[in-house]
Protein backbone atom coordinates (compact mmCIF):
# COMPACT_ATOMS: atom_id res chain seq x y z
CA UNK A 1 0.00 0.00 0.00
CA UNK A 2 1.61 3.18 -0.92
CA UNK A 3 0.92 6.14 1.07
CA UNK A 4 1.28 10.07 1.09
CA UNK A 5 4.46 9.47 1.90
CA UNK A 6 5.63 7.10 -0.50
CA UNK A 7 3.61 9.79 -3.51
CA UNK A 8 5.93 12.42 -1.19
CA UNK A 9 9.41 10.44 -2.61
CA UNK A 10 8.47 9.23 -5.66
CA UNK A 11 7.69 12.93 -6.56
CA UNK A 12 11.21 14.32 -5.27
CA UNK A 13 12.95 11.58 -6.71
CA UNK A 14 11.01 11.13 -10.12
CA UNK A 15 12.36 14.12 -12.09
CA UNK A 16 15.88 13.22 -10.68
CA UNK A 17 15.97 9.82 -12.34
CA UNK A 18 19.08 10.22 -14.96
CA UNK A 19 20.76 12.34 -12.01
CA UNK A 20 21.12 8.88 -10.00
CA UNK A 21 21.75 6.38 -12.97
CA UNK A 22 24.79 8.87 -13.82
CA UNK A 23 26.12 9.43 -10.30
CA UNK A 24 29.48 8.91 -10.03
CA UNK A 25 29.09 8.58 -5.76
CA UNK A 26 26.29 5.66 -6.12
CA UNK A 27 27.76 3.79 -9.49
CA UNK A 28 30.77 3.00 -7.67
CA UNK A 29 32.26 1.95 -3.60
CA UNK A 30 34.04 -0.65 -1.59
CA UNK A 31 30.16 -1.61 -0.65
CA UNK A 32 28.94 -2.37 -4.40
CA UNK A 33 32.52 -4.31 -4.25
CA UNK A 34 31.51 -6.23 -1.23
CA UNK A 35 27.84 -6.81 -2.84
CA UNK A 36 29.41 -8.33 -6.19
CA UNK A 37 31.82 -10.59 -3.96
CA UNK A 38 28.52 -12.07 -1.93
CA UNK A 39 27.03 -12.89 -5.04
CA UNK A 40 29.92 -14.52 -6.84
CA UNK A 41 29.00 -18.69 -7.17
CA UNK A 42 25.16 -18.09 -6.88
CA UNK A 43 24.58 -18.97 -10.56
CA UNK A 44 20.47 -19.52 -10.96
CA UNK A 45 19.68 -17.62 -7.85
CA UNK A 46 16.65 -14.81 -8.40
CA UNK A 47 17.69 -11.59 -6.63
CA UNK A 48 16.13 -8.77 -5.22
CA UNK A 49 17.40 -4.91 -5.78
CA UNK A 50 15.08 -3.17 -2.60
CA UNK A 51 14.62 0.44 -3.32
CA UNK A 52 17.11 0.47 -6.59
CA UNK A 53 17.09 3.83 -7.44
CA UNK A 54 19.53 4.48 -10.41
CA UNK A 55 19.91 0.71 -10.57
CA UNK A 56 24.10 0.17 -9.74
CA UNK A 57 23.00 -2.81 -7.54
CA UNK A 58 21.27 -4.44 -10.40
CA UNK A 59 23.76 -3.94 -12.93
CA UNK A 60 26.35 -5.42 -10.51
CA UNK A 61 24.53 -8.14 -9.47
CA UNK A 62 23.20 -9.06 -12.81
CA UNK A 63 25.88 -11.02 -14.34
CA UNK A 64 26.58 -13.03 -10.93
CA UNK A 65 22.64 -14.16 -10.26
CA UNK A 66 19.79 -15.51 -12.69
CA UNK A 67 17.36 -13.00 -11.98
CA UNK A 68 17.61 -9.93 -9.89
CA UNK A 69 13.98 -7.50 -9.82
CA UNK A 70 15.05 -3.96 -9.14
CA UNK A 71 11.93 -2.41 -7.24
CA UNK A 72 11.27 1.13 -6.51
CA UNK A 73 8.50 3.44 -5.06
CA UNK A 74 9.10 5.60 -8.50
CA UNK A 75 8.27 4.95 -12.01
CA UNK A 76 10.69 7.50 -13.48
CA UNK A 77 13.35 5.62 -11.61
CA UNK A 78 12.62 1.96 -12.80
CA UNK A 79 11.73 3.70 -16.75
CA UNK A 80 16.04 4.63 -16.28
CA UNK A 81 16.33 1.09 -15.10
CA UNK A 82 15.30 -0.57 -17.32
CA UNK A 83 16.33 1.82 -20.71
CA UNK A 84 20.17 1.48 -18.97
CA UNK A 85 19.57 -2.17 -18.04
CA UNK A 86 18.32 -2.64 -21.81
CA UNK A 87 21.79 -0.26 -23.54
CA UNK A 88 24.26 -2.74 -21.14
CA UNK A 89 22.51 -6.02 -22.58
CA UNK A 90 21.14 -6.67 -18.85
CA UNK A 91 18.30 -8.80 -19.56
CA UNK A 92 17.68 -10.58 -16.19
CA UNK A 93 16.89 -7.13 -14.73
CA UNK A 94 13.11 -6.79 -14.64
CA UNK A 95 11.62 -3.54 -13.02
CA UNK A 96 8.68 -3.35 -10.52
CA UNK A 97 6.76 -0.56 -8.48
CA UNK A 98 6.72 -1.21 -5.23
CA UNK A 99 6.70 0.48 -1.73
CA UNK A 100 9.55 -1.51 0.36
CA UNK A 101 6.42 -1.58 3.34
CA UNK A 102 4.52 -3.90 0.66
CA UNK A 103 5.88 -6.13 -1.46
CA UNK A 104 4.32 -7.65 -4.20
CA UNK A 105 5.87 -10.92 -3.98
CA UNK A 106 5.46 -14.31 -2.28
CA UNK A 107 6.71 -15.44 0.76
CA UNK A 108 10.13 -16.61 0.52
CA UNK A 109 10.27 -15.85 -3.27
CA UNK A 110 13.86 -14.00 -3.49
CA UNK A 111 17.70 -16.01 -2.83
CA UNK A 112 18.95 -12.67 -2.01
CA UNK A 113 18.11 -9.34 -1.04
CA UNK A 114 20.06 -6.07 -1.77
CA UNK A 115 19.53 -2.84 -0.66
CA UNK A 116 22.04 0.29 -0.87
CA UNK A 117 21.15 3.86 0.14
CA UNK A 118 17.15 3.71 0.11
CA UNK A 119 15.96 2.69 3.78
CA UNK A 120 16.47 6.38 5.14
CA UNK A 121 13.64 7.60 2.52
CA UNK A 122 11.05 3.97 3.71
CA UNK A 123 8.06 5.68 6.03
CA UNK A 124 8.65 2.67 8.37
CA UNK A 125 12.10 1.02 8.61
CA UNK A 126 10.64 -1.68 10.31
CA UNK A 127 7.73 -3.00 8.52
CA UNK A 128 10.37 -2.61 5.22
CA UNK A 129 12.78 -4.78 6.88
CA UNK A 130 10.12 -7.19 8.26
CA UNK A 131 8.96 -7.41 4.45
CA UNK A 132 12.66 -8.08 2.94
CA UNK A 133 12.74 -10.44 5.73
CA UNK A 134 8.96 -12.38 4.62
CA UNK A 135 10.49 -12.67 1.01
CA UNK A 136 13.79 -14.17 2.04
CA UNK A 137 13.93 -17.85 1.58
CA UNK A 138 15.14 -19.39 4.71
CA UNK A 139 18.77 -19.97 3.64
CA UNK A 140 19.01 -16.83 1.51
CA UNK A 141 21.27 -13.83 2.58
CA UNK A 142 20.61 -10.41 2.40
CA UNK A 143 22.69 -7.02 2.70
CA UNK A 144 21.70 -3.60 3.46
CA UNK A 145 23.68 -0.26 3.04
CA UNK A 146 22.58 2.92 4.43
CA UNK A 147 23.99 6.09 6.06
CA UNK A 148 24.33 6.12 9.64
CA UNK A 149 23.84 8.45 12.05
CA UNK A 150 26.17 9.02 15.04
CA UNK A 151 25.23 7.69 18.64
CA UNK A 152 25.76 10.85 20.15
CA UNK A 153 22.71 13.67 19.90
CA UNK A 154 24.46 16.68 18.91
CA UNK A 155 25.91 14.87 15.84
CA UNK A 156 22.79 13.03 15.11
CA UNK A 157 20.53 16.17 14.91
CA UNK A 158 23.06 18.14 12.83
CA UNK A 159 23.25 15.57 10.30
CA UNK A 160 19.26 14.75 10.42
CA UNK A 161 18.81 18.68 9.78
CA UNK A 162 21.20 19.05 7.25
CA UNK A 163 19.86 15.83 5.31
CA UNK A 164 16.56 17.10 5.54
CA UNK A 165 17.66 20.52 4.38
CA UNK A 166 19.24 18.88 1.27
CA UNK A 167 16.35 16.40 0.50
CA UNK A 168 12.90 16.87 2.02
CA UNK A 169 11.77 13.55 1.52
CA UNK A 170 14.61 12.59 3.75
CA UNK A 171 12.97 10.46 7.12
CA UNK A 172 15.80 9.44 9.11
CA UNK A 173 19.80 7.44 9.19
CA UNK A 174 19.66 5.07 11.81
CA UNK A 175 22.58 4.55 13.96
CA UNK A 176 24.15 1.35 14.06
CA UNK A 177 22.83 0.52 17.26
CA UNK A 178 19.09 0.86 16.00
CA UNK A 179 20.30 -1.40 13.04
CA UNK A 180 20.97 -3.84 14.38
CA UNK A 181 17.94 -3.99 16.84
CA UNK A 182 15.86 -3.54 13.80
CA UNK A 183 17.54 -6.20 12.23
CA UNK A 184 17.07 -8.89 14.98
CA UNK A 185 13.02 -7.91 15.24
CA UNK A 186 12.06 -8.21 11.97
CA UNK A 187 14.06 -11.94 12.02
CA UNK A 188 17.35 -11.19 11.08
CA UNK A 189 20.86 -12.26 12.05
CA UNK A 190 23.86 -9.84 11.38
CA UNK A 191 26.98 -11.70 10.40
CA UNK A 192 28.88 -8.68 9.32
CA UNK A 193 29.13 -4.93 9.56
CA UNK A 194 31.51 -2.29 7.86
CA UNK A 195 31.36 1.00 8.21
CA UNK A 196 32.94 3.26 5.81
CA UNK A 197 33.50 6.72 5.27
CA UNK A 198 32.41 8.79 1.95
CA UNK A 199 32.98 12.13 1.00
CA UNK A 200 30.27 14.37 0.25
CA UNK A 201 31.44 16.91 -2.01
CA UNK A 202 29.18 19.96 -1.36
CA UNK A 203 28.31 21.15 -4.92
CA UNK A 204 27.99 17.46 -5.83
CA UNK A 205 25.73 16.66 -3.20
CA UNK A 206 23.49 19.76 -3.59
CA UNK A 207 23.42 19.54 -7.20
CA UNK A 208 22.41 15.80 -7.18
CA UNK A 209 19.02 16.67 -5.05
CA UNK A 210 18.54 19.85 -7.21
CA UNK A 211 18.09 21.53 -3.46
CA UNK A 212 17.06 25.28 -3.60
CA UNK A 213 19.55 27.56 -2.92
CA UNK A 214 18.14 28.65 0.07
CA UNK A 215 18.44 25.04 1.38
CA UNK A 216 21.94 25.01 0.60
CA UNK A 217 22.88 28.34 2.27
CA UNK A 218 20.94 26.98 5.23
CA UNK A 219 23.25 24.22 5.66
CA UNK A 220 26.07 26.39 5.09
CA UNK A 221 25.05 28.28 7.92
CA UNK A 222 24.68 25.15 10.25
CA UNK A 223 27.96 23.92 9.11
CA UNK A 224 29.60 27.03 10.12
CA UNK A 225 28.04 28.01 13.47
CA UNK A 226 28.61 24.32 14.71
CA UNK A 227 30.46 23.54 17.55
CA UNK A 228 33.68 21.89 17.33
CA UNK A 229 32.31 18.58 18.06
CA UNK A 230 30.15 18.81 14.91
CA UNK A 231 32.81 20.29 12.86
CA UNK A 232 35.61 17.61 13.98
CA UNK A 233 32.99 14.65 13.72
CA UNK A 234 31.99 15.59 10.28
CA UNK A 235 35.16 17.01 8.78
CA UNK A 236 33.68 20.18 7.47
CA UNK A 237 35.73 21.56 5.22
CA UNK A 238 35.72 25.30 4.06
CA UNK A 239 33.49 25.28 0.85
CA UNK A 240 31.24 23.00 2.74
CA UNK A 241 32.17 19.66 1.89
CA UNK A 242 31.88 16.99 4.96
CA UNK A 243 32.41 12.83 5.93
CA UNK A 244 28.91 10.77 5.63
CA UNK A 245 29.17 7.05 7.74
CA UNK A 246 27.90 4.41 5.70
CA UNK A 247 27.52 0.52 7.22
CA UNK A 248 27.18 -2.53 5.11
CA UNK A 249 25.34 -5.09 7.15
CA UNK A 250 25.55 -8.42 5.93
CA UNK A 251 22.39 -10.68 7.18
CA UNK A 252 21.15 -14.29 7.60
CA UNK A 253 17.56 -15.59 8.50
CA UNK A 254 17.85 -15.93 12.31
Amino acid sequence: MRTAQHEFAAEQYGVRARDYVTSAVHSAGADLDQIEAELRGLGAARALDLGCGGGHVSYRAAPHVGEIIACDVTAAMLDAVAATAAERGLANITVRQAAAESLPFADAFFDVVLCRFSAHHWQNLEAGLREARRVLKPGGRAVFIDAIAPADPVLDTHLQAIELLRDISHVRDFTTAEWVAALARAGFAVTGVTIRKLLMEFPVWIARTRAPAAHAAAIRSLQDAAPAIVREHFAIAEDGSWDLEAATFVVRPA
